[in-house]
């Protein structure tokens, strides 16, 4: 039986680059040589030039400098937690590349520029967490070269933002936050900044890609540009063709230190929230729920009756949250948070980060082919820590009835030890899978822990048959499966197929 088991598992080195520059050897986070994109060609800007917009906003653009100690810079940049996230999104793009040297200890303090920009007149300026976090220090250098301190207003891990504010002897030139709901891929933008420290610098380009989950947070909605943007950007605007703030110039993607044509921006109808909480507070709590969450495919649409492919598939819940206490169950779906549709499981995180400790809330829910309402109650920071008798054979080949293409066990005393398994957890494990079958090609594997079927609740290999084929007699074109594997709990669809 063990050979049966085994798991197979694969693994990729990946890495990413966050802009934010060191001293006079900025740092970078590099990787293996991947195309780079091309330069925009053909770009026209209003009128034949975007002097006039450069004109009115680059006096609003600052140079953020921060001093550290020189433990919060030398180390191993891929220890970096920004880094480790988008490392995780190109590994997951299967984008292999190798680790970038440790970056050069300094002797006492270790200087880092970013760029930032002026929303107020009386000097608050926003740029990013990652430009001004560790510092013991911060300066904000103005275009004109007047260096003055800056002040800490706020940051937040989460979204990458902070907000700083100076003291000018008059008022300052600002920059208007502009709709980014409103772009569309190939709209032209610009993005603005001190790249190298070499003093404000311009680019062009056009965007590139909407929506862009890098798995760095509840708020991954990032704008990807083509505008070259290097490190010292961070921070920096991203305008639009009327001159004002569509992203905050954030994170690129880059082989060699240098741009390739892929960056990334926060947009600007996000951050503007947020600036204005971190202006006002210092700092945000952030809403908890406790669930791990997937997306609604097709098939688990079908599986689970619901008429739309939308919401957000509870996989499981963590014990003593807010979402249990609420009743929320593994193989709910939710699809609404107050009057706010969840369209998807990022939907879902964004609403449930922006709502504060103590927020109650009416989650609508689909279970068992109906909506219902529970009332939640907001958890906080504090909470979000990653929290049978068996019958029939001891392997039970399913037969006239439909296939998914998985033959099944029971688990049986040896077959718990061999998976190290607890005596909680019940089930029928997956002994073989059919490579033509729709189960292999949905991404079932040898030892994985059939759980529940259709929402379901098996005990053993007879109780999946059965759920199965009851499926299939109701009219289901797939089945809804939770699969236990390694500690962790997915749900999967799996198509049905002809015997």
């Amino acid at each position: 039986m063990s050979s049966l088991l085994r798991k197979h598992r694969t693994a990729a080195i990946v890495g990413a680059a966050i802009i934010a520059g060191a001293g006079a050897l900025p740092f970078a986070f590099t990787s293996a040589t991947v195309a780079s994109a091309a330069e925009p060609a053909g770009i026209i800007a209003p009128g034949g030039s975007f002097a006039p917009i450069v004109d009115a906003d680059k006096p609003a653009v600052v140079t953020v400098t921060t001093t550290m100690k020189a433990t919060d810079t030398s180390a191993d940049s891929s220890n970096s937690p920004m880094d480790e996230q988008f490392r995780q999104f190109f590994e997951n793009q299967g984008i292999p590349f190798p680790k970038q040297a440790p970056r050069q200890q300094q002797s006492q303090r270790a200087m880092a520029l970013g760029s930032g920009f002026i929303i107020s007149p009386d000097g608050v300026i926003v740029t990013n967490n990652h430009v001004i976090q560790n510092a013991v220090d911060i300066k904000v250098t103005l275009d004109d070269g007047t260096e003055l301190p800056a002040k800490l207003l706020g940051a937040d891990a989460k979204s990458d933002l902070a907000v700083l504010k100076i003291q000018a002897p008059k008022p300052l030139a600002t920059i208007a936050w502009g709709d980014s709901d409103r772009l569309k891929l190939g709209d032209q933008i610009l993005a603005i900044g001190n790249p190298f420290g070499i003093g404000t610098t311009v680019t062009a380009g056009i965007v590139s890609a909407r929506g862009r989950d890098l798995h760095s947070g509840p708020y991954d909605d990032f704008i990807q540009i083509d505008a070259p943007i290097n490190h010292g950007n961070s921070g920096g605007p991203l305008v639009d063709r009327e001159g004002n703030v569509v992203g905050i110039n954030t994170a690129i993607y880059s082989p060699n230190g240098g741009s390739v044509g892929v960056g990334f921006a926060i947009p600007s109808d996000e951050a503007k929230t947020i600036v204005a909480k971190l202006e006002k507070s210092g700092s945000i709590d952030h809403g908890y729920l406790g669930v791990a969450i997937q997306p609604v495919t097709s098939d688990v649409a079908n599986a689970m009756g619901l008429p739309q492919t939308q919401g957000a598939l509870v996989a499981s819940v963590n014990d003593d949250t807010p979402a249990a206490r609420a009743g929320i169950k593994s193989g709910d779906i939710v699809t609404a948070v107050g009057n706010e549709t969840v369209k998807t499981p990022k939907d879902l995180s964004r609403l449930v980060a922006d709502l504060s400790p103590g927020d109650h809330r009416s989650v609508t829910l689909w279970r068992n082919g109906k909506s219902l309402d529970v009332n939640v109650t907001i958890g906080g920071n504090d909470d979000s820590k990653q929290a049978a008798n068996d019958s029939g054979d001891d392997k039970v080949q399913p037969s006239n009835q439909p296939s998914i293409g998985v033959g099944l066990a029971n688990l049986t005393p040896d077959v718990r030890q061999q998976l190290n398994l607890p005596r909680s957890v019940e089930g029928a494990v997956v002994a073989n899978v059919n490579p033509d079958k729709p189960a292999a090609a949905a991404g079932i594997q040898t030892g994985d822990i059939i759980v529940s079927v259709n929402d379901q609740p098996v005990r053993n290999a007879h109780e999946v048959q059965t759920a199965v084929a009851q499926a299939n007699k109701d009219g289901r074109k797939s089945v809804l499966l939770l699969i236990e594997r390694d500690g962790a709990k997915t749900f999967v669809a799996v198509p049905f197929s002809a015997a």
